[in-house]
């Protein structure tokens, strides 16, 4: 639906309860704000119309006709949002469209939807509260809303599984965080899907291999970090290649190779040109200074 059409929309029904701006944005948002959504000018997120919606009297599905599934739309753009949020480490602003969802029905009465909601607020407990022990049993109890006797993981659970791994990497615990990541590539190789999200693929190499450097299991890393390059050339897929290359130049420098390492180094250097916003370009543009300067002294 186009923006015009949501701001004529809740203009219309503001008018009908002879609500003002001002006062239609009392504890949503500023009144400039509903007077741009109104025009046309401005796309509120989720949590916003959502409590625009609740202001209104209507529900929130009110506001999207398109086609014959309405309640999709509205979904699918929270989930959009939060996925942003989420790869852009923007974990604070995940709080309220969190806070104000998992108490939509359209969320708590679906539990495919209550999970991706679930996963979110685990994150946030990791990521901003710091709890360790909350963000497991919240990602605990959205694993289990969905038994999973007699069936294949879905997508979402191994993205879910993934997270985990990451907790227990982040905490040191790195034969845990494989035993998690081992569950998502037995479930890969035993269903032999395809993903919608490629990069689950990717990104499993490269935590393996991560948390195998941790270990001191250099070689063992060197082939994970390997076979999800030649993974990404198979699949004509750019993403995390700079960084496995550069997992191979690091396992490299900790065996005090640091020919091999400069030679991987400077792959992944060239690669990160395609990336000229990602930080880890400059992080490595210094490691290599590093590189040259022993290579010389040997």
């Amino acid at each position: 639906m186009k923006l015009s059409e949501i701001g004529k929309k809740i203009s219309e029904l503001r008018n009908e309860m002879n609500l003002t701006q001002g006062e239609l944005a009392e504890g949503i948002c500023t009144q400039a704000s509903i007077s741009l959504i109104e025009k046309g000018e401005l796309d509120p997120n989720a949590t916003i119309l959502y409590q625009i919606a609740k202001k209104l009297g209507v529900d929130v599905n009110y506001f999207f006709h398109i086609g014959s599934t309405p309640r999709l739309d509205y979904i699918v753009e929270v989930k959009k949002q939060l996925r942003s949020l989420r790869i852009n480490y923007k974990f604070e602003d995940m709080k309220e469209i969190i806070r104000a969802e998992e108490k939509n029905p359209l969320f708590y009465n679906n539990p495919d939807n209550m999970q991706y909601m679930l996963w979110h607020k685990s994150i946030y407990a990791f990521e901003i509260e710091k709890d360790y022990s909350r963000a497991v049993s919240i990602m605990e109890e959205a694993l289990a809303l969905i038994p999973n006797q007699k069936r294949a993981y879905t997508e979402l659970e191994l993205e879910m599984l993934m997270s985990l791994g990451g907790y227990e990497h982040r905490s040191n615990r790195f034969n845990q965080a494989i035993n998690y990541f081992n569950k998502v590539e037995t479930s890969l190789v035993g269903t032999k899907r395809i993903l919608v999200d490629k990069t689950i693929q990717s990104r499993l190499y490269y935590h393996l291999a991560r948390a195998h450097t941790r270990l001191g299991h250099f070689i063992h890393s060197i082939s994970l970090a390997t076979n999800g390059i030649q993974w990404c050339i198979d699949h004509e897929h750019l993403y995390l290649m700079p960084v496995l290359h550069y997992q191979i130049a690091y396992n490299y420098e900790l065996m005090n190779q640091f020919e091999k390492a400069l030679e991987y180094l400077d792959y992944s250097l060239q690669l990160f040109e395609f990336y000229p916003d990602n930080p880890g370009g400059g992080f490595v543009l210094e490691k290599r200074a590093e590189y040259v300067r022993r290579v010389e002294q040997s």
